[in-house]
């Protein structure tokens, strides 16, 4: 490995973070404004944006927003999805649209398809959601109706991030989360499906540790780590909190995106 310069100080964490959920957010609609939704949501918590927050949105407001409603009705499967359906066990037009939503498929087994997403990460049955998915005035007869995850949440986090900035007058970034199990592991978590502002990997190689020894592997991800906590308070079943504001943080504005948090796939173990 080669020697490295130590690692910059562009990202800090106190002993303290704050991690609040802000109520007030309507069920969003197909061609809803974000930004207003969440300014208004901050106004009546009477909360002012500082340099250092983090507003983090659950990828279910963005994707609704975006209208990435699926009706499985008007969904065709394939014979990929007609043969995998059978396998696994499952809806062959939900699997039609999780094939059309990824690159490749890395495991399988009864109800579930662990595919690589088109946006680069390895997910089970590519993120699609079933709850709380139908649009609003959807007819009785249609459906059953699915959501896709955001078409390109980086740049929906930094769309809003500039509207945020730009209102507040003051550096925050975004990050825009879903969950997803790990292997080896039971339970999901929260991660960074998109993020805007702040450094979303914090290199901490080049530094020392408490006893001087030179940290040389040693990488923090930090936009997870927000989406995590942040997941904690917004819930994952009827909590209907999908706005959480993350204060304790200090970090350089960056253009990093949460593609710097993937792992090449030639270098990627568990895909």
């Amino acid at each position: 490995m080669t020697e490295r310069e130590p690692a910059a100080s562009d990202f800090r964490v106190g002993s303290e973070l704050v991690v609040r959920s802000i109520a007030g957010v309507p069920t969003v609609e197909h061609g809803d404004d974000l930004f207003e939704i969440v300014v208004g949501a901050l106004e009546r918590a009477e909360i002012d944006l500082r340099d250092g927050d983090v507003v983090v949105l659950a990828s279910k407001i963005v994707s609704r927003a975006e209208g990435c409603f699926v009706d499985l009705g008007s969904i065709t499967p394939g014979e990929t999805a007609l043969r995998l359906g059978q396998e696994v066990d499952k809806d062959p037009r939900l699997v039609e649209l999780i094939v059309r939503e990824s690159i490749g498929v890395s495991r399988k087994t009864t109800g579930a398809l662990i595919v690589r997403h088109r946006l680069g990460f390895v997910s089970a049955n590519a993120g699609i959601d079933a709850s709380n998915a139908a649009p609003r005035g959807a007819a009785p007869s249609s459906g059953p109706w699915v959501l896709t995850l955001p078409r390109d949440p980086d740049a929906s986090a930094a769309a809003l991030r500039a509207k945020l900035t730009a209102r507040y007058s003051t550096n925050v970034a975004v990050v825009i989360t879903d969950s997803w199990g790990r292997p080896f592991r039971r339970g999901t978590v929260g991660f960074a499906l998109g993020a805007a502002g702040l450094p979303v990997v914090w290199d901490r190689r080049g530094a020392s540790d408490r006893h001087g020894r030179v940290l040389d592997a040693t990488e923090s991800a930090v936009a997870d780590s927000i989406a995590a906590a942040a997941d904690l308070v917004a819930g994952q079943a009827d909590e209907g909190r999908p706005l959480t504001l993350v204060r304790g943080l200090a970090f350089a504005p960056s253009d990093e995106s949460s593609k710097a948090l993937l792992r090449d796939p030639e270098d990627d173990l568990y895909a």
